[in-house]
């Protein structure tokens, strides 16, 4: 049985915790490729990616290309003499680099295949308030994520998690799956099914400045799997209205509280404690806030030296 050779692509924290239970699993990793570097911040330093960070304190030949269908890279992802590829949160890959190796390249994918094909699918299926999601490995094709698919492995998502908690889940059952792929693929004994788009698939698209407001008009319960699906990054936002100024408030953490009431949709109720603000059959009452120019801190932490008039709105 030939003996895996194994090239690594990935670029976020979520790819680091595949590639680390590849190694711990005694497979050889013979490269890895990543984004290459970029400045970041307000000073502009030089910002390495996660996995970069890991192959280099791993001592693992490291490639950074810029341009994926370049000569120079091409010619040493071959002298790597790899037999199969693994992607995991990376880029598209044109068919030059992922039909090199004999045993293909697959990809690790962070929701149930064929849906949330895309960017951004842990915060999605929050967002959407599904009860399960979970990972798919899957042989990489011309299209973004509809390959013929090797595993599937479900997980529920809990009432009250964001995004943070279901990435690092998915991440651990992500590690499995692969190690699972790749004995499959090492033994032979890979077995595919050709994704079915028979039914409307949900969407992961890739967030932005639109789909991360906050749209107090919604419904109580759409609004919390808003913020949840976006915290920690890169989290939802509303402007907030008082006095004259208007500022944009990050919102991290939030609770739905379902209670009549006559107020205005958008209307901010505060004392000592506590915000929240009045929505459709109920309140979102705001426990985890930024302010502009501010670190992130509790609500009750704002209060104590903020206050907010009784004319403050959300919208």
């Amino acid at each position: 049985m030939e003996k895996l050779r194994i090239v690594f692509m990935g670029t976020p924290d979520f790819a680091v915790g595949i590639l680390d239970s590849i190694l711990k699993n005694n497979y050889e990793v013979v490269g890895v490729i990543t984004a290459a570097d970029k400045p970041a911040g307000r000073g502009q330093k030089i910002k390495y990616s996660a996995v970069k960070e890991y192959a280099v304190s791993h001592n693992l030949n490291l490639l950074q290309p810029t341009n994926l269908k370049d000569e120079q890279f091409i010619s040493e992802l071959k002298a790597l003499k790899a037999n199969l590829q693994v992607v995991v949160a990376f880029r598209m890959l044109p068919k030059v680099v992922w039909e090199m190796p004999e045993f293909g390249t697959f990809n690790l994918h962070a929701s149930l295949l064929p849906d949330y094909r895309g960017a951004a699918p842990i915060n999605w299926a929050i967002i959407n308030g599904d009860k399960k999601t979970g990972v798919t490995t899957f042989f990489i094709d011309d299209k973004i994520d509809t390959g013929a698919m090797i595993l599937s492995k479900e997980i529920a998502i809990e009432p009250t998690e964001n995004a943070g908690s279901l990435h690092d889940r998915l991440m651990v059952l992500g590690s499995e799956t692969v190690v699972e792929t790749l004995s499959l693929i090492e033994s032979r004994h890979v077995v595919t099914t050709i994704q079915q788009d028979s039914h409307v698939l949900k969407t992961a698209n890739k967030l932005n400045k639109e789909n991360c407001k906050i749209n107090w008009d919604a419904s109580g319960e759409s609004i919390y799997n808003l913020i949840r699906g976006l915290s920690p990054y890169p989290a939802s936002y509303f402007m907030l209205h008082d006095r004259g100024k208007e500022l944009n408030v990050k919102v991290y953490d939030a609770k739905w509280e379902q209670e009549p009431h006559d107020l205005k949709i958008g209307s901010v109720v505060t004392d000592k404690n506590a915000m929240k603000v009045a929505v459709e059959n109920g309140y979102i009452s705001l426990l985890e806030l930024q302010l502009p120019g501010k670190k992130k801190m509790t609500c009750k932490e704002i209060l104590n030296g903020t206050t907010f008039s009784s004319e403050a709105t959300a919208c």
